[in-house]
């Protein structure tokens, strides 16, 4: 029986290229191997794509240190042509064949790679690919476009200023006030919780902005929203758009949100619930407002909205993120357990669903 080949591929340039590698591990040791052959391509701090294990235990955080990356066994050349199957492998100046790829399921995060730039390179070969396309995948890296997307189809968001890249914060001091303490400073076109800080003092808000930059030279600076976080996976099969019970994020500790540490290194103070408890009219806006979120921004096969639910029972949209954490402990994996599809499943049904996709004019 012939088993179609997935490669999977990770790692990058952006600062979560570690996240990526762990998110790689854990679908690695998902994928059906008798239904799959499976290959694994590695983008390394520098953009080399290499072969890589597709061992799943290769890719685990040991000793609080993220997997990563290392350049060996030649480069990877992706397919030079339309309908061109085979991708090849240079080495030494001799070039071979690596393997002919019928899907990839590309587990990139932040720039270069969630962005809509590696999907630009799938759609001009024809390769097929797990996810969202160009223009979504652009949309939902860039919050302040995302944001503008989300008020469009009439979805409520976070009053926020916008810096473009040189603006400091001086000249839009008055406006920025305006929002109130606190303040969470992000960059505009980052994931995992990379560069942002909550500001309690205006004081701190130049260092703040200053840290943003480190990642991305646009900033938000968002007025902080009183409520709880909660988290809803979307999952598309078909023409059929689904949303999963709601997760909610408890941080405590000496996490006054839900940074990078408390995603991926120090789990002892935070709580995931999933699912959690809403009151059913509460919990029917956060899905029908994940659903149009996936729909404002044109998203395709799988996403992450998240929601700040308030006291009152209001629901304010923060983000959605086209290729969300996906470790065997990550909330989108866990969000869909919850409402009974297993990790394998999930998986089994990303790539079932990324083969039927059309290549080509869309």
């Amino acid at each position: 029986m012939h088993r179609p080949t997935v490669a999977v591929l990770f790692g990058g340039r952006s600062s979560e290229h570690g996240v990526s590698c762990v998110t790689a591990g854990g679908v690695l040791g998902a994928i059906d191997r008798e239904r799959w052959n499976v290959v694994a391509i590695g983008i390394t701090t520098d953009g080399q794509w290499v072969p890589a294990s597709a061992d799943p235990s290769h890719w685990r955080i040991h000793a609080g240190e993220m997997p990563s990356v290392v350049a060996h066994g030649g480069n990877v050349l992706p397919p030079h042509r339309a309908g061109d199957r085979n991708w090849r492998v240079e080495r030494d100046g001799v070039v071979r064949l690596f393997e002919q790829i019928d899907v990839v399921f590309p587990l990139l995060h932040g720039p270069w790679g969630e962005d809509g730039t590696v999907q630009g390179a799938f759609e001009l070969v024809d390769v097929r690919y797990v996810g969202s396309g160009v223009l979504a995948s652009a949309v939902g890296m860039d919050k302040q476009f995302m944001k503008t997307a989300f008020v469009d189809a009439g979805l409520p968001v976070t009053p926020d200023v916008v810096l473009l890249p040189g603006q400091r914060v001086e000249p839009r001091r008055q406006e920025i006030e305006v929002l109130g303490l606190p303040v969470f400073v992000k960059p505009a076109r980052a994931g995992s919780s990379m560069g942002i800080s909550r500001v309690d003092a205006w004081d701190r808000l130049d260092r703040a902005v200053d840290e943003a930059r480190l990642h991305d030279p646009k900033v938000l600076i968002e007025q902080a929203v009183v409520g709880r976080e909660i988290e809803t996976a979307v999952l598309q099969t078909g023409d059929t758009v689904e949303a999963s019970p709601a997760g909610e994020i408890v941080t405590g500790g000496d996490h006054t949100f839900y940074d990078f540490d408390a995603k991926y290194l120090d789990e002892t103070d935070v709580q995931l619930k999933c699912p959690t408890d809403l009151p059913g009219t509460v919990r029917d806006t956060v899905a029908d407002y994940a659903r149009r979120a996936f729909a404002a921004v044109g998203a395709e096969g799988l996403a992450r909205v998240d929601c700040f639910v308030g006291p009152d029972g209001s629901v304010t949209v923060n983000e959605i993120n086209t290729m969300p954490g996906f470790t065997t402990t990550s909330m989108y994996p866990r969000m869909w357990a919850a409402a009974g599809v297993t990790y394998p499943e999930l998986v089994e049904r990303l790539l079932q669903h990324a083969m039927t996709r059309r290549v080509g004019l869309r």
